[in-house]
């Protein structure tokens, strides 16, 4: 929802504003909005009644909506017309993740949004610091990386879990681990060979994993471990470029058959 000053001129000149909801949308209802989103639209974005807003959530799709008034912070929005239908959901992409320093953990999370990632799942590892996790703030940047980016869907952020009870619980998709150390394949050689459907990414803690958590995965049949070159990169940057490889040669980015897979163009006529 939030940009630098730039965007936010621009999306005030030319009505490229953008807002998920888990309202329900359709022609001629009314949605309201909650108080941080009223304050945006009013007193940062400084609308008036009629302005053109886009609304959208991945059951409704995205619709044309116009500021019909405020109330304190809150503003009501009238639907008036689908401007893109909702779309058949894809393979699940997960990213598994040891949670690092806030300011890093935020940029992966809004990255992994861009991305294409469907759920983020928080592990706590060994080498954790679990006050780390802010899950409400967690859920916003996802949510404003998903209203900047085109998508429909917001990913589902899961409650942080131990290390061992992931595992334990894992409903058995392929699980590449970005490897810190010791034989591991290039990744592109190991997407090229994960099957169709869902897969994950896992990115370890600042302090690497234990001995014991390494010698867990090894025991997991759904586990590959994988390299990302010769270069030692952050846990965030490790997630990040696990995804952006995953998108290239099996996910989305590959999916045009030759056509235009750039996003929808915003037109508000």
């Amino acid at each position: 929802m939030h940009g630098d000053d730039d965007d936010e001129g621009a999306a005030r000149k030319d009505g490229r504003t953008r807002l998920y909801t888990e309202a329900p949308l359709s022609a001629g209802v009314g949605v309201e909005l909650g108080p941080d989103q009223g304050h945006y639209l009013r007193h940062v974005l400084r609308l008036q009644r009629g302005a053109p807003v886009a609304l959208f959530n991945a059951r409704d799709g995205e619709w044309r909506a116009v500021v019909d008034g405020f109330s304190k912070d809150r503003c009501r929005l009238v639907v008036e017309r689908l401007r893109r239908a909702a779309e058949t959901p894809g393979p699940e992409v997960w990213l598994v993740f040891a949670p690092v320093k806030r300011g890093r953990l935020e940029v992966m999370i809004e990255k992994a949004t861009e991305l294409g990632v469907t759920r983020l799942v928080p592990m706590v590892t060994r080498h954790t610091d679990i006050g780390l996790v802010n899950l409400e703030r967690l859920a916003a940047i996802a949510r404003e990386a998903a209203e900047q980016c085109e998508r429909l869907s917001v990913p589902e952020i899961s409650h942080p879990k131990p290390f061992f009870q992931v595992l334990s619980d894992w409903p058995g998709m392929p699980l590449l681990v970005c490897a810190e150390s010791g034989g591991a394949q290039p990744l592109a050689l190991v997407v090229a060979g994960v099957p169709p459907g869902p897969v994950a990414f896992l990115v370890g803690p600042e302090g690497g994993f234990a001995a014991s958590e390494l010698d867990e995965l090894a025991r997991q049949p759904f586990v590959a471990q994988v390299g990302l070159g010769p270069r030692v990169l952050r846990a965030e940057t490790a997630g990040v470029a696990a995804l952006a490889c995953w998108q290239a040669l099996r996910g989305d980015w590959a999916d045009g058959g030759g056509g235009d897979v750039r996003p929808p163009f915003r037109s508000w006529l």
